[in-house]
């Protein structure tokens, strides 16, 4: 009897082992972000034991981390039936709650997760830490003054220190972030994570080729180790993008370093969502277009990959597609859409409303606006992504409708494009009213393109031909007093320029506009100036007919 009980005892302990040993290797996965991997064993797990409240944790924190919080709330919630650990699925929920913006319902949830902990617990002060960093409300204080609680625990608990490094970092605060890191690691050698995230640091300040050094560090300690693969590729792209000269190079080493990144993950269709998402980063639409039709032929029921067919076919030239698969994907209230998704709905339902022969079709081009309105509440920079596509409208002299692309950057400072939009929008709202077969200009939008030219002489005061263009748009308002007052301000900083600049057949064109626009606004009001100024541009040009018969008229 005895030796049964032993026996007993020896199976018992033989399989709480081999639980822990699963778990371990569940979060190895979830490290070197093979994640169908680690939900195949946390699933795995669970069955054999359903009193198991890590597994369940774990793998809803596997779902949160994939934003699918559905799946993530029924394995915290079957987490708290559990007999063991079932205090950390709180803590998930407690996420949640911060997801939707409930801090005060993650705060009691948190206060369950650690209302019994002994004194010398740590994993749930450091999962609470980890879960206000990862919100996507994220509350780095509190993240950090959980994860001190750990650390006054187990100062040297590497899994602790990381995990602050994740929060300082995420709080801007670079030398502490890259002091726990370097501390992680030390505490922890095997911890790759925490040495890959001191060449993070450095990516982030810009130092791309110390940052590749880095990284090749921790590819010489493991050549295997994933996610140091998809830190290459990022980087390298974002060294090609903020260098366009090296640009080719760096997006092809980009490319080369996600799919060795692929390579070692599970070909999951999440890590083919990762790569399409990647694809979108580098602009590589062929390939994305590729990788969406096979996505979709495994499974027709996820709605991520509308988004990439809509982002395909946009680029790639199908703007039916492109509406139609994006607004399947929108239309869906549980779908996260962000502002790129308005975006691209809105810019295919422009193209196809705005044909190369010029024609425009209003509805459909309106429509296309309101989408990009909303992208611009979401993500106000995508603005960015606007210029070229209101330069298309430019060039095809289609003014009112590139008016109204450039005005979205024209009104965002923070926009790299700001100054260029303002400098397209004042001349295209110009055009559309000068070119103006009948009817009278619009007062209002002509105000709006004043202002930005005043804008643009804020950020660049030697924009002189702003000055050009105000004379212009008063000329249309028919304001002599600000058609001479801007067309005279124009005339002193060209001449301040020198003989070298008048004597330019462009320049010499515009100031003999602006002598004649300035001759026309005295006209009315005073003859003897009116004369003066048309005499200045028979000097310039003395076969000037306007001129010269305005001339005949006054005297």
């Amino acid at each position: 009897m005895n030796k049964f009980k032993i026996f007993s005892l020896a199976l018992v302990a033989s399989a709480t082992v081999a639980q822990a040993q699963d778990i371990k290797e569940a979060k190895k996965a979830i490290d070197a972000e093979q994640f169908q991997k680690a939900k195949s064993l946390l699933k795995s797990i669970i069955k054999a034991k359903p009193s198991d409240g890590e597994a369940n944790f774990v793998l809803g924190n596997v779902y949160l981390n994939q934003a699918i919080a559905d799946s993530a709330k029924i394995y915290y919630t079957n987490g708290l039936q559990a007999s063991d650990k079932k205090n950390l699925n709180y803590i998930g929920l407690g996420q949640l709650d911060l997801d939707n913006k409930n801090a005060a319902a993650a705060q009691a949830n948190f206060a369950l997760a650690t209302k019994d902990v002994k004194r010398k617990d740590v994993d749930e002060f450091i999962y609470i830490g980890k879960a206000y960093t990862n919100s996507v409300n994220p509350d780095y204080n509190n993240a950090i003054a959980s994860l001190k609680k750990a650390l006054l625990i187990e100062p040297q608990n590497a899994t602790a220190l990381l995990a602050i490094g994740d929060a300082y970092y995420g709080a801007n605060n670079q030398n502490e972030a890259y002091k726990s890191y370097r501390d992680a690691f030390t505490a922890d050698p095997t911890l790759l994570r925490a040495k890959m995230q001191l060449g993070v640091l450095l990516k982030g300040a810009k130092s791309y080729d110390e940052a590749i050094k880095s990284f090749n560090e921790v590819i010489a300690l493991n050549p295997n180790y994933g996610p140091v693969y998809r830190e290459l590729a990022e980087t390298y792209y974002k060294w090609g993008r903020n260098k366009p000269s090296t640009a080719k190079v760096n997006l092809q080493n980009a490319i080369t370093n996600y799919e060795k990144y692929l390579s070692l993950t599970d070909y999951s269709l999440d890590s083919k969502m990762r790569h399409a998402d990647f694809l979108i980063l580098v602009k590589d639409y062929k390939s994305l277009e590729t990788v969406a039709n096979k996505m979709i032929a495994e499974d027709k029921v996820n709605p991520r990959i509308f988004r990439y067919l809509g982002y395909a076919a946009y680029e790639n030239g199908n703007v039916d597609v492109a509406i139609k698969s994006i607004e399947d994907f929108v239309k869906v209230p549980t779908n996260k859409v962000i502002g790129s998704d308005y975006m691209y709905l809105g810019l295919a339902k422009i193209k196809k409303g705005t044909n190369a022969e010029g024609a425009v079709d209003q509805a459909s081009f309106d429509s296309g606006v309101a989408d990009i309105k909303k992208a611009v509440e979401l993500e106000p920079l995508v603005v960015e992504e606007l210029n070229e596509v209101g330069k298309a409208l430019f060039g095809k002299k289609q003014f009112a409708q590139a008016a109204t692309i450039f005005e979205f950057g024209a009104l965002n400072k923070e926009s790299k494009n700001y100054l260029d939009d303002n400098v397209y929008y004042g001349i295209s709202v110009y055009y559309a009213n000068a070119n103006k077969s009948n009817g009278a200009a619009d007062a209002a939008q002509l105000a709006k393109a004043e202002e930005a030219f005043d804008r643009i002489l804020v950020a660049s005061p030697t924009y002189d031909e702003a000055y050009l263009y105000k004379g212009r748009i008063n000329n249309l308002l028919e304001k002599d007093d600000l058609i001479i007052k801007n067309y005279e301000e124009y005339l002193t900083r060209t001449t301040a320029k020198g003989a070298e600049e008048l004597a330019k057949p462009a320049t010499t064109k515009k100031v003999i506009e602006a002598y004649n626009s300035i001759g026309a606004s005295y006209a009315n009001t005073d003859k003897a100036k009116a004369v003066e100024y048309f005499n200045k541009t028979l000097v310039l040009d003395p076969t000037n007919a306007y001129a010269s018969q305005s001339v005949k008229a006054l005297k």
